[in-house]
């Protein structure tokens, strides 16, 4: 049987709560120092804290955009024009109609819904702003991208909650092996509004250690008691191996595996033994020509959640036996949502460049059941030649990905 064609990584771009630019999330990763704190745009709201993008880097990263972009666009515009750059790639002078861009979005921050919705109930429709679908609408962070980048091929937005960047990563490659690109700008983007805040505590998903915000985020621990809000974005350029040798880019991994699933079983609950997870692990595996025990490292979703964090335990367990050592991106960063998996996608990319682990946050006693061996308190060496990271969202969506090192 033909393999597809390889897929190599070559350009890497974060926002996160940590700042804007790699450099700054890897080096707070690699401190295991999580990023939580006192939000005061979600003052007098039953959880008033969350990891939140600092905003004069993203002004600067991203200039002009303020007035008719909210958030998520902003990041993911910054973190695509970072990965870019660092591919080593102009915008200027490459085969515009090759250049795709796909970026996952799992829902939007409405910035200017509150005001829209005063004017609404005041009849005072002229002062609805002009502004607010395209400044709203999830699928125009690609359409951002895409102008700001000058990228002509296909343009794309995926929703699939909490898997959304990852699942986006899935699909890039996937327009890559069937020939209808060259080049894919990649991942995923998500800002945190209030409504936002408010709607997951109201759900208790959210973590409400308001006494310790630092230490709110903390996946796998038998103390956790939900996530963080997070925001950010994620962005990967991918391209065919053969075209990244011929201009002598040096790729960080290669992006050989990709895998999806559904669970068919709950709006918003995991199906219990994680079969949808494992199902998208396994595809993963299989897409990549692995074997389990060729995975050397996991970064999991990880989200902190009490039933979650569970039942992702059991699907590693299920597909592993003895799952390698697993490390939780969002201890740290907080759940970004549907960035998050893009996020964790360039860690992994990261972690294979550096040969290094970064440490989980706040994990002091696993909780029973959780029989994993989770890089805790320091960052850990090792031979690291693939990593699978896990991405999981509501409606039973689910996404793995498979990195390995060139």
């Amino acid at each position: 049987m033909n393999r597809p064609p390889q897929i190599a990584v070559t350009g890497l771009g974060l926002v996160t709560a940590a700042g804007v630019g790699v450099p700054e999330t890897w080096r707070r990763l690699c401190a295991g120092t999580p990023t939580s704190a006192p939000d005061p745009e979600l003052d007098g709201l039953p959880v008033p804290f969350a990891c939140r993008v600092p905003a004069a880097p993203v002004k600067a990263a991203a200039p002009g955009l303020a007035w008719r972009a909210d958030p998520f666009i902003r990041f993911a515009v910054a973190a695509a024009q970072e990965a870019v750059a660092d591919a080593g790639l102009d915008p200027g002078g490459w085969d515009a109609p090759r250049v795709a861009v796909v970026i996952g979005v799992g829902a939007s921050t409405h910035d200017l819904t509150p005001t829209a919705s005063s004017a609404m109930a005041e009849r005072r429709f002229q002062a609805v702003p002009p502004t607010l679908v395209a400044r709203s609408a999830p699928n125009m962070a690609a359409g951002y991208v895409g102008m700001k980048l000058g990228a002509q091929g296909p343009t794309l937005c995926t929703s699939t909650a909490c898997a959304s960047g990852a699942t986006a990563i899935g699909t890039a490659a996937l327009l890559l092996r069937s020939g209808m690109c060259d080049i894919a700008v990649a991942g995923g983007s998500e800002s945190a509004s209030r409504v936002t805040s408010a709607a997951f505590w109201r759900m208790g998903a959210l973590s409400t250690r308001t006494h310790d915000p630092v230490g709110a985020s903390r996946p796998f621990d038998r103390d956790r008691d939900g996530f963080v809000l997070g925001e950010g974005a994620g962005v990967l350029v991918l391209e065919h191996a053969t075209h990244a040798r011929a201009r002598r880019a040096r790729p960080y991994a290669l992006l050989t595996g990709y895998g999806a699933s559904g669970d068919a079983h709950h709006a918003t609950s995991p199906h219990p033994e994680g079969a949808g997870a494992q199902r998208a692990m396994r595809s993963a595996l299989a897409d990549a020509g692995l074997a389990s025990q060729d995975i050397d490292h996991v970064n999991a979703h990880a989200t902190s959640t009490r039933l979650n964090d569970q039942v992702e335990a059991i699907a590693l367990r299920g597909v592993f036996g003895t799952p390698p050592p697993v490390t939780a991106t969002k201890s740290i960063l907080g759940h970004s949502l549907g960035a998050a998996g893009a996020i964790e996608a360039v860690v992994g990319a990261l972690t294979l460049r550096h040969q290094l682990i970064h440490p989980s946050a706040n994990l002091d006693r696993l909780d029973d059941g959780i029989d994993l061996d989770v890089v805790t308190k320091q960052a850990r060496p090792g031979r690291v030649q693939a990593v699978l990271t896990t991405s999981f969202g509501f409606g039973g969506q689910n996404a793995a990905l498979i990195l390995q090192a060139c």
